[in-house]
């Protein structure tokens, strides 16, 4: 394989089936190959779909195509301009399917006939045992003494039990990991990411063959903990590398530093060669979402992530890097820009997160502020000290302080805190009110009263004038506890209302993604009567199991990973027989969703990354933001501020 005449070309994979790469000025060009600058059009002719792509110094390379996607390979569709295809775009032969044959890879793994689905086996080449049936290994089990246990009867009952628990956790684990390595995306031969669902019985797709943003996060820690760190490198590149595309909706663009919601690697002819493919990412930022919403989650995950690779691997290099700096302070400075909100929380829209649909959640919800907290953190710590970061630097702190102080005090909700709003005057009018964001005691619903314990309080879901969403939403306040956005108490009486209400959020199956549902005329005014988010189905009070990793990590940090524990065995007793769905519904959890999609990436991942996680609870400090000293210094400093300021006093600013 030879390599354009240029010394800025460096290789950036190893390996023999590796593509070399460029790197030019230009801080998103992370794997342009050779100064290629692609424009690609998608246009309809006679109803069916042709690509052209104009290129200049164009240079590709021959490897082999790798795909772990079942189904038909994507095609473009619709009128789409992509103002800076900037990526690595491989020459690949095409492959004709064919049940039973394989083939090898050049670094020795087995690949199987229709897909190229990799057949079981490890990065290192090492290939999984298969899932061994339980009922025989019932019989191969031996006692102290030597005996096999037959029909279940033998001297040490107890001992045979225990170890045939422990086959079925392992092969549980097994068949996760299989499941996990399956979904695998592979971008000119190169792991990329990992796709949302691998449902064979599913015969509408939609997006769910795309790489979500948010969808990947148990992925990629999942894969560092197991000391597979290039998927989750290429991923942070590969993504960084379409936050510089031109995004456009109806004529109107974002801010720059949006990261998208999604990206698909789709495969097309090669220009004047029909035997030869080239590989795209074609990334989606909520134009074709359902509701057209911009995802804010995702750039705030992507620095979250960046920062759990670095110190999982070791490889402070990828963060020091001119490109992902960049990157990170136009995600800072989308996040810290000035507008009309008078609260230091981010104002969104609904569906801007993981409940991505119409759920009441527009304003300030708790998830994105839990997010945005860690991910201040999160980049204070990786950006690089420089002139032209002081300003950014300035206005991230201050934003740390006054956000950790509107969520610890106006969010938090207790049983003395629910009998003070109880008693608010309304209608305030002084700079020392009370009732601040004049709240009515009427809106205090009636399920709250009994689902209050007298021990534990949490982080209510939303905060705006004359309106307190009083719903525990799960990931919220979990994310509070890692982050440390959350006080100490506070993150111990989150908790213990866990363990107080399991019967609510776990029952059958962790975890309710938010509590109570939504229903009846409620129902039907806030979610727009939406056909999936029916009570106690889907993002209306249904339980996701990819929230296990979550709730791991809050409670290893807080020292009691019991409850996390208990909550992982409930789980596996369904989630491998239930192949794996995205959600449940009912109360307790007891169907499988009516809409979920089974073996769904995340479900599997989430489960893993608890086990792993509860294996070995050192490794979730990859994740956790310990609370600073000086900010909870700058915190006293406003708890003890007299509340009566003067109109023309100078805003006061905490530099940490």
């Amino acid at each position: 394989m030879m390599m354009a005449t240029s010394e800025a070309a460096r290789q950036v994979f190893s390996g023999p089936s590796h593509c070399l790469y460029r790197f030019d000025s230009c801080p998103y060009d992370v794997y342009s190959v050779h100064s290629s600058k692609y424009n690609v059009y998608s246009k309809k002719k006679r109803s069916s779909a042709y690509v052209q792509v104009q290129s200049r110094s164009r240079m590709l390379y021959g490897c082999k195509r790798m795909y772990a996607l079942r189904g038909e390979e994507g095609n473009f569709h619709g009128k789409s301009f992509i103002s800076r295809l900037e990526t690595v775009n491989c020459k690949c032969q095409r492959v004709e399917s064919g049940t039973g044959i394989t083939t090898e890879n050049q670094d020795g793994t087995w690949f199987r006939g229709e897909g190229k689905r990799p057949i079981s086996g490890a990065p290192n080449g090492t290939v999984s045992a298969p899932n061994t049936d339980l009922s025989e290994a019932g019989h191969q089990l031996m006692d102290e003494n030597g005996g096999f246990i037959s029909n279940g009867n033998s001297s040490t009952d107890g001992l045979a039990k225990a170890k045939l628990d422990k086959v079925s956790v392992d092969s549980i684990e097994d068949e996760a990991w299989n499941l996990l390595r399956d979904s695998v995306v592979y971008y000119c031969n190169n792991p990329i990411g990992t796709i949302a669902a691998n449902d064979p019985s599913n015969s509408s797709i939609l997006n769910y063959d795309q790489v979500f943003i948010r969808d990947f996060i148990p992925s990629g820690i999942a894969f560092l903990l197991k000391g597979e760190y290039d998927i989750v490198r290429n991923f942070i590149l590969h993504t960084l590398q379409l936050q510089s595309w031109e995004k456009t909706m109806d004529c109107h663009s974002p801010g720059q530093g949006l990261m998208p919601a999604s990206f698909k690697v789709r495969t097309i002819p090669l220009d004047g060669d029909d035997s030869a493919t080239e590989d795209v990412l074609d990334p989606d930022f909520g134009e074709a979402a359902i509701g057209r919403v911009a995802p804010v989650d995702s750039g705030l995950w992507w620095i979250i992530l960046l920062r759990a690779y670095g110190k999982c691997s070791g490889d402070l290099s990828v963060q020091e890097r001119i490109d992902v700096q960049t990157g990170i302070k136009m995600i800072l400075k989308l996040c810290l820009a000035d507008g009309f909100d008078m609260f230091p929380t981010l104002l969104v829209t609904d569906g801007s997160c993981m409940i991505d649909r119409r759920m009441g959640i527009h304003g300030h919800p708790l998830e994105i502020q839990a997010l945005f907290y860690s991910a201040l953190l999160s980049a204070r710590e990786m950006l690089a000290p420089e002139d032209g970061s002081a300003d950014l630097i300035r206005a991230l702190n201050n934003r740390l302080v006054a956000l950790s102080f509107h969520i610890r005090e106006y969010y938090w909700i207790d049983m003395r805190k629910l009998n003070e709003i109880y008693r608010y005057k309304t209608e305030e009018y002084s700079f020392d009110a009370v009732n601040k964001f004049n709240i009515y005691p009427d809106q205090i619903p009636s399920w709250l009263v009994e689902f209050m314990p007298t021990k534990g309080g949490y982080l209510i879901g939303n905060l705006q004038p004359a309106h307190m969403d009083f719903r525990f939403f799960s990931l919220g306040n979990l994310w509070s506890i890692t982050s440390s956005l959350a006080t100490l108490d506070q993150s111990h009486a989150i908790l213990d209302l866990i363990e107080a209400k399991w019967v609510e959020l776990v029952a059958d199956m962790p975890f309710k993604i938010c509590y109570p549902a939504l229903e009846g005329q409620e129902w039907r005014i806030i979610t727009g009567s939406d056909p999936k988010n029916t009570p106690w189905s889907y993002h209306n009070g249904g339980s996701w199991p990819t929230l296990l990793w979550q709730l791991t990590v809050a409670c290893i940090k807080m020292n009691r990973p019991e409850i996390a524990l208990k909550a992982v065995k409930v789980a596996e007793k369904h989630l491998s027989g239930d192949k794996w769905p995205e959600y449940y519904d009912t109360k307790r959890g007891r169907f499988i969703g009516k809409q979920a999609r089974l073996f769904q990436t995340w479900s599997i991942a989430g489960f893993l990354v608890a086990k792993l996680l509860l294996a070995n609870p050192s490794s979730a400090k990859i994740l956790v933001n310990e609370e600073d000293s000086e900010l909870v210094n700058a915190f006293s400093c406003m708890i003890s501020a007299n509340p009566r300021r003067k109109r023309g006093l100078k805003k006061q600013s905490f530099i940490v």
